[in-house]
């Protein structure tokens, strides 16, 4: 019940956004999505297991989202577990990873692109390995976090958007949320 009137809720909000623009496709209009929808959808996601090279295995738990206005980016704190055969005990600690984000319209998600991984540190593991874990943080981020969904919109929560000839297009990160503006759709 409550994903669906948050969902129509979104879609009440695109409506007022229209609405209060006269309803007129001249110009973009935008919807925000707030940092707490993206964060419970992103939590549907995780935790994740991730195989090194057979000889261990990385437990990643789910992402805490910050918003960083200043670079138009998301940023992913996730706790760390990495265990197995090679590793003789289990070790924990942190990833952290920078992201931009995109709107794919096969599917009507919001996806996390462009992945930097800004730190990758596992308390008590031994130097070959943390090396190797180091060198192995890009492709475990995108692994783990490259165009994972933070949010989907329905077809019916845009139905007045599309109806006027409108579509999601840039998104820019404030401080209040994810902005994502409705653009005149491209005449075919």
């Amino acid at each position: 019940m409550r994903r669906s009137r948050r969902r129509w809720l979104l879609g009440a909000a695109l409506g007022l956004a229209l609405a209060g623009s006269g309803c007129t496709p001249s110009g973009p209009r935008s919807v925000t999505l707030s940092l707490d929808q993206m964060q419970e959808k992103l939590a549907t996601r995780f935790p994740r297991r991730y195989p090194v090279a057979g000889l261990a295995e990385l437990n990643l738990q789910t992402p805490r989202l910050s918003l960083r206005p200043e670079r138009n980016r998301l940023n992913a704190v996730m706790a760390v577990e990495a265990s197995g055969p090679a590793l003789r005990r289990t070790y924990s600690g942190s990833m952290d990873v920078d992201f931009a984000l995109r709107f794919e319209p096969s599917d009507q998600t919001v996806r996390a692109t462009e992945l930097e991984v800004l730190a990758l540190q596992l308390e008590g593991l031994p130097a070959q390995a943390s090396t190797l874990l180091a060198g192995l943080g890009p492709t475990l981020a995108q692994q783990a976090l490259r165009e994972v969904v933070l949010y989907q919109v329905r077809p019916r929560d845009l139905a007045l958007a599309d109806s006027l000839g409108l579509q999601p297009g840039r998104m820019t990160v404030t401080p209040q949320g994810l902005v994502i503006e409705l653009a005149p759709r491209p005449q075919p």
